[in-house]
């Protein structure tokens, strides 16, 4: 078996989309972006001056048993009905709380914590939601598989796993242009997280480059992995 060199370099598009603390005064819930491991503030505003000292305060997961994933009673927090999963994770500003700023601040986000967050402040019987959405990428790899004896043409394979949520995968020829490869293979992990893979043929011709991308746009995430495969290929 001989082969000439094949060259693959990987590259990521875009980064993280960032999301900060803001000011949530509806009930309509607002979507907050992150990725794995990051820290991130979930935005809640009371609208009023309060006095943290008779503050009372729920943050919490109606899917979760225990639901509370802090639980603010006048001046301090209260963790004896605390969810376990967030035992360390979550604090407010309490520099900010006579202002009326409750925003949650959780820190090392998993897969897990993707869901509806809320905010209730009991006293008030007022409540508002923040959905957390978790994302994950990596960089693709592309591998030379073999010789497409009906077509004389190459074949390319390429896979990714631990995206989230569900990703897009295409091929692109040397002029960016997207190439008929069919739909991508997808399979998921017991948390939900895909592993995605597609194979293209390609005919040798001059302008060898290609190019496998894999996206995902709720997260605002890219990653792609070029391959050029030289003229000569023989096995």
């Amino acid at each position: 078996v001989s082969l000439f060199p094949v060259s693959v370099t990987c590259k990521i598009l875009n980064f993280v989309f960032s999301s900060a603390g803001q000011s949530l005064q509806t009930e309509r819930p607002r979507l907050v972006a992150a990725m794995l491991g990051d820290d991130v503030v979930l935005p809640c505003h009371l609208g009023v001056s309060v006095n943290p000292d008779e503050l009372v305060l729920e943050w919490g997961r109606l899917d979760l048993n225990p639901r509370f994933v802090f639980m603010w009673f006048e001046g301090s927090e209260n963790v004896n009905e605390k969810n376990m999963e967030f035992k360390g994770r979550t604090s407010l500003f309490t520099d900010r709380l006579r202002d009326g700023d409750v925003s949650l601040r959780l820190t090392g986000v998993k897969h897990s914590d993707n869901g509806r967050f809320r905010c209730y402040n009991p006293k008030e019987m007022k409540e508002y939601y923040v959905d957390l959405l978790v994302g994950s990428a990596s960089s693709p790899g592309v591998s030379l598989s073999g010789l497409d004896v009906s077509s004389s043409g190459v074949m390319l394979d390429c896979s990714a796993a631990g995206w989230y949520p569900e990703p897009e995968m295409f091929w692109l020829d040397g002029d960016g242009n997207i190439m008929s490869a069919g739909p991508a293979e997808k399979s998921t992990d017991p948390d939900g997280v895909y592993t995605v893979s597609s194979r293209v043929t390609v005919e040798k011709r001059n302008n060898n480059n290609f190019t496998c991308r894999v996206q995902q746009r709720d997260v605002n995430q890219s990653r792609e992995t070029h391959i050029h495969v030289p003229v000569y290929v023989s096995y």
